[in-house]
């Protein structure tokens, strides 16, 4: 009894240095993640810079100041809201690592969050938890290393091989992405048929009901968060009664 007692008091303690060593390991990857992402971002934003501040100020072709000014206002007032909703929106499926890879490399909404949400969907992980956020960050770096490549060919060739297209085929290139959508809301609503309700519903109402265009995707998404997590509270109290 004694030696069983003894045998078990080990077992614990190595499970819980097995959880500790793991949550450290985790904290790790996301100090590294933080410290590169922000490095990348921020390096990112110089290399973008330097274009335009070379071609004003040195070959001197600077448009005015008001020029710039007016413009970024005029762009700000349709996207600026976006700045805030989309990280906010995308982070619970992204993570803070995929969060950094996916505003690096762009095409959030039609590669990189599709990718996270279905690697995510295939192998089980939850969005939200570490094995979501590793997941997720692991798919959109393959995703985007994918569309790296696919680029090139694009970038050289694809001008030619799109002229040698019917036009209907051509025309059909604009269903791609509610295509994506479709899939990924395929793959919640398999495992939970009310959610993909929720979310079609949500998404007719914010594109043919009276919502401004800036607040579609962030009421969209917003709403069928909250629905979904007031539909799976009420599930679980009825369940305990």
């Amino acid at each position: 009894m004694s030696y069983s007692n003894e045998a078990r008091n080990i077992g614990m303690k190595e499970g819980k240095e097995a959880v500790n060593s793991e949550m450290m390991d985790f904290d790790r990857f996301q100090a590294k993640a933080h410290f590169w992402g922000r490095l990348s971002i921020w390096a990112v934003i110089i290399l973008t810079l330097m274009v335009p501040l070379y071609l004003s100020f040195v070959l001197g072709f600077h448009p005015g100041w008001t020029v710039i000014i007016s413009g970024f206002a005029a762009y700000a007032s349709i996207i600026a809201l976006v700045w805030v909703i989309e990280p906010i929106s995308y982070y619970p499926v992204l993570g803070a690592s995929g969060t950094y890879l996916a505003f690096l490399t762009g095409n959030i909404g039609n590669m990189c969050l599709p990718s996270a949400s279905v690697a995510q969907s295939v192998i089980g992980a939850e969005p939200g938890t570490k094995k979501g956020e590793i997941t997720a960050s692991l798919a959109i770096a393959t995703a985007s290393l994918v569309n790296i490549l696919i680029l090139i060919f694009v970038v050289l060739g694809g001008s030619y091989l799109i002229s040698l297209m019917p036009e209907s085929v051509v025309n059909s290139f604009r269903f791609v992405l509610p295509a994506i959508f479709g899939g990924v809301i395929a793959q919640f609503a398999i495992q939970k048929p009310v959610w993909g309700i929720v979310g079609i519903a949500f998404g007719l109402f914010v594109n043919l009901g009276p919502v401004p265009r800036t607040l579609q995707t962030f009421l969209c998404i917003l709403g069928t968060v909250v629905v979904c997590m007031l539909l799976e509270k009420l599930k679980r109290q009825k369940e305990v009664k």
